[in-house]
């Protein structure tokens, strides 16, 4: 029978070095709060148990991370022993492996994990460290070996001595424990030191005194170890999270022509022979196809672009664009815009709550907002539809094969039939039956020897 796997989630600072609002998990990195991002890694080692510590901000932290934790809560930040002891309510009784994790550590990945409980398993150990190779170790706890390699401390940088602070091994604040081992040492602890603060690095020094095996596993990429303790150190390990993800689409069959100025969210999908060009944003949970082209400095939020899209310097929010359809450059699809196969959107248009039929054309300078396009549709130029009388919005309907003429304007709600006709310049206020043309624009009138009515009209500057 496989040894039972626990895992505590350390959640409870409010990271005042952050300045902020916001507690410090929920900060994001590519589009998730810190905390998601060591829980989602967490989850993929099918831990039996999980225990977040939750305390500055305890409803936002549960509200965010749902029941796919349960959680304790710390009142008084009285240092990481004390938090980890929080968790004994739930797992104090239990027997099994218990890896300790920061919700502040969002690049650490699951193979880390899994190896760090496989090492502490097969070495017999009661604690083992995770420790890293670091290239400036300034302000981390250093690891102290023996002669023979085995641990025989961690020393903090206040506390260590010259030889000690040379050491470039460092504790990266990730543990596995015999389940109960560490709850019996969590209770001797003191705080008895200048922070008078109960820490987690003790139970180190307690089981060792005890005779048990300390180990330490030392992983092999120190950016995996990166907390985040002030906007600096986020866009740091925002920057780390970003390339790993550029790299994963690219080794998918992914083009992304400039992936150091491409920034896309942890959550997105994309097919292969997709080309993403220089400064595209690609957030939330966007789902792209193959065969796409994401044109420069485009900016898609929360949507879903199917295979053979095109899209060029344009934002899409919570929309879906169908295959083969395009879009820009300029223009902007705000939420629920429902763009069909092979429909083209030029420059300088916006779509908003309106789902526009196969091959139907919006070239430029138009708003579309609250309707419904059948196919094969010709929108002219600076058409704008009239979906709001400063209290309501109403709807429009344009059917099948009709022409819209430029520089006119649909005042929803009406309803536009197949093979129908607006003429330019006009105000559409009725709606219009199959074949015919609605006109609503009054008849031209020239008025002769106008010029002579000018006051100016007989001077040198006017001739």
């Amino acid at each position: 029978m496989a040894e039972k796997k626990y895992t505590i989630i350390l959640a409870a600072g409010k990271g005042t070095r952050m300045k902020s609002k916001l507690y410090k998990v929920l900060h994001e990195v590519a589009g998730k709060p810190m905390v998601d991002h060591v829980l989602t890694q967490v989850e993929q080692v099918h831990p039996d148990t999980i225990v977040t510590v939750v305390g500055h901000g305890a409803e936002a932290v549960e509200a965010e991370l749902g029941d796919r934790s349960q959680f304790v809560v710390q009142e008084q930040q009285l240092g990481t022993g004390h938090a980890v002891l929080q968790a004994e309510s739930i797992l104090g009784d239990k027997e099994g492996m218990t890896l300790i994790a920061n919700g502040d550590t969002p690049l650490l990945t699951a193979q880390t994990f899994e190896k760090l409980f496989a090492y502490h398993r097969d070495k017999g150990a009661k604690a083992t460290i995770l420790t890293a190779k670091a290239p400036d170790p300034t302000g981390y706890g250093r690891i102290v070996r023996g002669e023979l390699g085995t641990v025989q401390k961690i020393v903090e940088q206040k506390d260590a001595t010259p030889e000690e602070a040379k050491i470039d091994e460092i504790n990266t604040g990730v543990f596995c424990f015999d389940n109960q081992a560490l709850f019996s040492a969590l209770h001797e602890t003191t705080n008895n030191n200048a922070q008078g603060e109960y820490y987690l690095t003790d139970v180190i020094e307690i089981l060792k005194r005890r005779g048990d095996v300390i180990a330490a596993y030392k992983m092999k990429n120190f950016d995996e170890s990166q907390g985040v303790n002030d906007r600096v150190a986020l866009a740091s390990a925002t920057k780390v999270m970003r390339k790993r993800i550029n790299e994963q689409h690219m080794r998918d069959g992914v083009t992304i022509i400039d992936p150091e100025n491409t920034y896309i969210d942890v959550d997105v999908k994309i097919g292969n022979d997709t080309i993403i060009e220089p400064g595209v944003y690609l957030n939330g949970k966007t789902v792209i196809g193959s065969d796409c082209v994401i044109g420069s400095n485009t900016v898609i939020t929360d949507s879903t672009i199917e295979d053979g899209v095109h899209t060029l310097s344009s934002t899409i929010e919570d929309s879906i664009m169908r295959q083969g359809s395009n879009v820009g450059p300029n223009s902007h699809l705000r939420p629920k815009s429902d763009i069909g196969a092979g429909v083209h959107i030029g420059n300088f248009c916006e779509i908003k709550n309106a789902t526009l039929g196969e091959n139907t054309k919006v070239g430029h300078l138009t708003y579309v907002g609250d309707a419904t396009l059948g196919k094969d549709i010709n929108i002219g130029c600076g058409v704008v539809f009239v979906n709001y009388d400063g209290v309501h919005k109403f709807h429009s309907n344009v059917g099948d094969k009709a022409f819209i003429g430029s520089n006119s304007n649909i005042v929803a709600p009406v309803d536009i039939a197949d093979h129908a006709f607006v003429a330019a310049g006009s105000t559409i206020t009725k709606d219009i039956p199959f074949h015919a043309m609605g006109i609503a624009r009054e008849r031209q009138t020239n008025k002769e020897d106008f010029w002579d009515r000018l006051p100016l009209a007989d001077s040198e500057d006017w001739k």
